[in-house]
Parts: C-alpha cells; sequence; structure tokens
C-alpha cells in the first residue's frame, strides 16, 4: 500500500491529526536550525495534505496555524527586527501564500472529484454509465457471498426506438432516454441503481429486493413511463428481464447476459411485459 491510497482509506479527522503533528515537528525543527535557514517549503507538506484529503475548511485553518508556527519559531531563535511590524508583516504574506495554496488545492481536488464522477455517468441522461453498473453489480454480488441477502437486476429496453428517432426526430428520442431515467429515479430508493447501458436499453441494480418486491416496483415503473410516454403522445412501450438472485452468480457479466436474454424473450413474445426469473446456481 502507497503512501496515497493509506490516506485515502484514512478519516478526516485522523489526517488533521497527522497534518498539526508534522507542523509541530516541523516548527521545532525550525527552532533547532535557527532562523537563518528556512523551512517555508515544509510548512506546505501539512497543508496541501489536510487540504487534500480533508476540506478547504480544515486547509485553512492549518494554514493559520502553519503561520502561527512559523512566527513562534521565529522569534524563538533570537531573530531581532527594527520594528515590531516586520515580523507581523511577514506573517501575514506568509498566510496570503499558504492560503492561496489551500484555494489552488481544494479548487483542483473539486474538479478531479468532478471529472472522476463525470466519467462514471452517462453524459445525456445522468444515469450511471455501463462501466459505473458493472463496477456496482460485482460489488453487490460480492456483497451476497458474505450476507446471502437476495437482490434484482432489471434490464430494460425501449420498443422500436429507432422507429420514434425516425418518426419525431432525435431530440425527441434524447427526451425519452431522459425520461425514463427521472421517471425510475423517482421510484426507487437512493440505495438502488438505474444505468444507461448503450442506445435504448438500461438496467437497473435494485439491492436487498426479492422477487416479490421486484415485481411491485418494476411494475410500478412501467406504469408510470408508460403514462408518461402517452402524455407526450410519444408511441413507447418496454421489454423488461428481471433476475433476482438468491444465489450467487459467477460475475456480473453473467448476470447482466442473463437479463438481457429475458429481455429479448419478451421481445420475441409480442414485447411490452416483464419477465422475470429467480437465479439459483
Amino acid at each position: 500500500m502507497n503512501l496515497l491510497t493509506y490516506f485515502e482509506k484514512q478519516s478526516k479527522s485522523h489526517i488533521a491529526v497527522v497534518g498539526f503533528a508534522l507542523i509541530g515537528v516541523i516548527g521545532i525543527a525550525d527552532i533547532l536550525t535557527g532562523y537563518e535557514l528556512a523551512f517555508s517549503l515544509f510548512y506546505v507538506i501539512p497543508i496541501a495534505l489536510v487540504t487534500w484529503y480533508t476540506s478547504r475548511q480544515l486547509g485553512l485553518v492549518t494554514s493559520f496555524a502553519s503561520c502561527v508556527i512559523w512566527l513562534v519559531a521565529d522569534l524563538a531563535t533570537g531573530h531581532s527586527y527594527s520594528s515590531i511590524f516586520i515580523p507581523i508583516w511577514n506573517t501575514l504574506i506568509r498566510l496570503a501564500f499558504f492560503v492561496l495554496i489551500t484555494l489552488l488545492l481544494s479548487e483542483t481536488r473539486i474538479a478531479s472529484e468532478r471529472e472522476k464522477e463525470l466519467a462514471r455517468l452517462d453524459f445525456l441522461t445522468g444515469a450511471a454509465n455501463s462501466r459505473l453498473f458493472y463496477e456496482l453489480t460485482q460489488m453487490e454480488i460480492d456483497r451476497f457471498q458474505r450476507y446471502g441477502h437476495p437482490f434484482t437486476l432489471a434490464y430494460v429496453d425501449i420498443d422500436d426506438f429507432k422507429s420514434i428517432n425516425d418518426q419525431f426526430g432525435h431530440l425527441t428520442g434524447d427526451q425519452i432516454l431522459r425520461t425514463v431515467v427521472n421517471s425510475a429515479r423517482r421510484i426507487i430508493r437512493k440505495t438502488d441503481v438505474v444505468a444507461r447501458l448503450g442506445g435504448d436499453e438500461f438496467a437497473m441494480l435494485l439491492p436487498e429486493t426479492n422477487q416479490e418486491s421486484a415485481l411491485v416496483v418494476l411494475t410500478r415503473i412501467q406504469r408510470n413511463l408508460l403514462e408518461e410516454m402517452q402524455q407526450g403522445s410519444w408511441p413507447i412501450t418496454l421489454s423488461i428481464g428481471a433476475i433476482t438472485c438468491s444465489s450467487v452468480p459467477q460475475s456480473a457479466d453473467e448476470l447482466v447476459r442473463m437479463a438481457d436474454e429475458l429481455m429479448y424473450s419478451v421481445k420475441r413474445e409480442g414485447k411490452n411485459a416483464i419477465k422475470y426469473s429467480n437465479y439459483t446456481g
């Protein structure tokens, strides 16, 4: 485990304690080496650590604490000034420098987190993308191996979506795709996941959901979506295949493939329906 991975796994309070301890160690070293040797660069280390792994607010507090320790170390070494205002001025300049670093690091961190989040979402609908969905499904499989709680995966396809694009245009098609996601989100729980796997195909992961509960949720989703499509005068129906796991599958790929096959069996039998299956191994 490298140092970056270590800090990623620590609590904010733990990192803050480490940061302030580093400031103390640096301050002691600053006193022992005298005022002729500059230690400004070393104070940046705890400031950067706390800012990056906790928050902007704690980073600013760390910046202020570093300036205070730096001033104490400077005065403790016997460094004399021609005016009392000089060390105060130097401290304010150092504080401005540290605050600037804190703000820049904080904005960089926020931008990095936003980029990571966007890379895991479908840009059109805001749903999870296929990569994130497979990761979460595998995590649910791993959780099942530990706790044995059933879960359900549903594969959803919009029937005859190509004809909708041809008849109404792609802007309407995009609106329909967003409607599918937004309508589903209004019904599912926060712990559930809706994802766009590509084109007009979606999937939903419903943790802690047996077949009876899945029947209630998916039926409601399908009914509400059909009502919204009728309001828009869009001739849209949905074919859904749902797999409830009471045994653990080999992988997320296998589970998605089974739900996909179940959905296609709905299409072969006339579309606009939900077909359920229970995976028992």
